[in-house]
């Protein structure tokens, strides 16, 4: 089979080069060279590996051409896990060259230290990762990342954001969703504390950027709070003073969870402004209206366009991505992460 040449340029300005041949995805291609690309899912789904295509043509591969609609803004927009090269391709990559490893992702062992039902359906799931020779007994990753958990007796992993800071002690938090017909949450049935888990990361590139004192916009759909509530961890740890706000939207308030863990965030980050986006409750405790709503009076009224960070499902990020544009956030003011149902 052909080889191609493939130039991947990162967002500063490093430049990785790699041979992949026609009939293999371009994820497939840099890993045959020990450069393992940020991705997620591998399967289309999730838009974590997208880039930009700057030079050459393309096929992709699994999917047909309707099928990344949701992910792909424009034509040039590709997916490095379904992308197959079909000439020399020169592609822009949307996050620095630190993010980029050129040896497998580490794997550890932990143990489920707690694991509590803090809303219907949803569940926090804290690990205590092993110590070992490479890695010791930290935990340490950029607030924002996630993990992958290999679920019990399969070989499949699942990726699920970290909801807390890093730290010395090992520890993991994890919101989960849990769906009774998902692989993972069919195994969170009968999980119990003492259970060990194989966990892989951290990965992503859903982190906070520095861009001076604009304030900083953080809006999570259900479980997409996790990695909000990480980068605000750090936030308070660092006492960083950007303005901020967070966007909690949710369908029902009994859907809502860790409201006492928030409140402590904003005792330990004063600027700190919630906002509960409950779509269908009209308790008075809450914010009416649903989040796309709120967003676009608050966006209207502004006077810094803010960083939007934005985790949730693909309806949601596409929905505040649409309205920021609308109000004058700039398109790489814009950070996102979407939700894979697993």
């Amino acid at each position: 089979m052909t080889e191609f040449e493939i130039t991947a340029y990162t967002r500063d300005g490093q430049v990785l080069t790699f041979p992949c041949r026609g009939d293999e995805a371009l994820l497939a291609g840099a890993e045959r060279q020990n450069i393992v690309l940020p991705a997620q899912c591998r399967k289309g789904s999730c838009g974590a590996c997208t880039a930009t295509v700057r030079a050459g043509s393309y096929g992709l591969g699994s999917l047909r051409p309707n099928d990344g609609g949701s992910l792909a803004r424009n034509e040039r927009e590709v997916l490095l896990c379904q992308a197959t090269p079909r000439s020399a391709l020169v592609v822009d990559l949307p996050y620095d060259h630190a993010f980029v490893r050129f040896e497998p992702v580490p794997e550890r062992w932990a143990e489920i230290v707690a694991l509590d039902r803090v809303a219907p359906g949803t569940e926090r799931m804290q690990l205590r990762l092993q110590a070992d020779e490479v890695c010791g007994s930290a935990a340490e990753f950029a607030p924002g990342q996630y993990m992958e958990i290999l679920v019990p007796g399969t070989a499949e992993w699942r990726a699920y954001s970290l909801a807390n800071n890093t730290n010395w002690d090992g520890h993991l938090e994890f919101l989960i969703a849990q769906r009774p017909d998902g692989l993972f949450g069919r195994y969170l049935q009968r999980a119990a504390v003492g259970d060990r888990l194989r966990v892989k990361g951290p990965s992503g590139v859903f982190t906070l950027q520095e861009n001076g004192l604009h304030p900083r916009w953080f809006i999570g759909g259900h479980t997409g709070v996790a990695p909000l509530l990480s980068m605000l961890c750090s936030m308070a740890a660092w006492g960083d003073s950007h303005p901020v706000r967070l966007y909690f939207a949710v369908r029902d308030g009994g859907e809502l969870f860790l409201e006492d863990a928030i409140e402590e965030l904003r005792q330990r980050l004063p600027q700190l402004e919630v906002k509960y986006c409950v779509s269908r409750s009209h308790r008075e405790r809450f914010h009416y209206g649903n989040v796309l709503e709120t967003l676009e009076a608050d966006l209207r009224s502004a006077g810094t366009p803010p960083d939007c960070y934005v985790c949730g499902s693909a309806r949601l990020v596409e929905g505040v991505t649409a309205c920021a544009r609308n109000h004058g956030v700039a398109e790489d003011r814009i950070y996102h992460e979407r939700f894979v149902a697993t």
